[in-house]
């Protein structure tokens, strides 16, 4: 599998919300590892993308030869995960390491879109949506695939089993509840 180059990242100004900071979208590891000081952290619902295996993972959690799975954004339906709410005086450093973990490859295109907060308010939150023009985008691919890439996929940051048991184990906290990543994930593990 080809490898695109990484995209230049231009998360620009932050878009600084009501209260004064910045939120950031987390919908796969950013849930479990997010890596950076927070002020506050709510579930949270974004309308017009949901949470999909997508992304080839050729450097985390498979290579180039033998690639795994990982999760995207993608285009339709809704996604509910949690926003963390930044120092806006931190947002410079912020946005550095984001752009350090998650655009090694420039597959995804960060931006800012609206999510609900559980409490009801509405604000901006930082976003990593997939590319589809990028090599890496799988686009749809049937589950018996998945389930065969979800197995093989090993890499230096673990396993996409462990990374799709993690999303599914932090989904259940959240009382959030993905019947596909489930079901996927009993299939890799031999179950269904």
């Amino acid at each position: 599998m080809a490898e695109a180059g990484p995209a230049a990242v231009r998360w620009g100004p932050p878009v600084v919300a009501e209260d004064g900071g910045v939120w950031v979208f987390a919908y796969g590891s950013l849930m479990w590892r997010p890596g950076f000081a927070f002020l506050e952290v709510r579930p949270a619902r974004l309308h017009g993308y949901h949470r999909a295996l997508c992304i080839y993972s050729i450097r985390g959690r498979g290579t180039a030869e033998k690639p795994g799975l990982v999760l995207g954004l993608d285009r339709g339906g809704a996604c509910v995960g949690l926003a963390y709410r930044t120092a806006a005086a931190d947002w410079e450093a912020i946005a550095a390491y984001l752009d350090s973990r998650e655009m090694i490859t420039g597959v995804y295109r960060p931006t800012f879109l609206a999510a609900r907060l559980n409490d009801g308010r509405r604000v901006p939150a930082y976003v990593f949506i997939v590319r589809r023009d990028h090599a890496q985008y799988t686009g749809r691919l049937s589950e018996e695939r998945i389930v065969e890439l979800v197995r093989q996929g090993v890499g230096p940051r673990g396993t996409s089993r462990e990374y799709l048991e993690s999303t599914v184990r932090h989904l259940d906290d959240l009382d959030v509840r993905e019947p596909a990543l489930r079901r996927i994930l009993r299939k890799v593990d031999g179950k269904g």
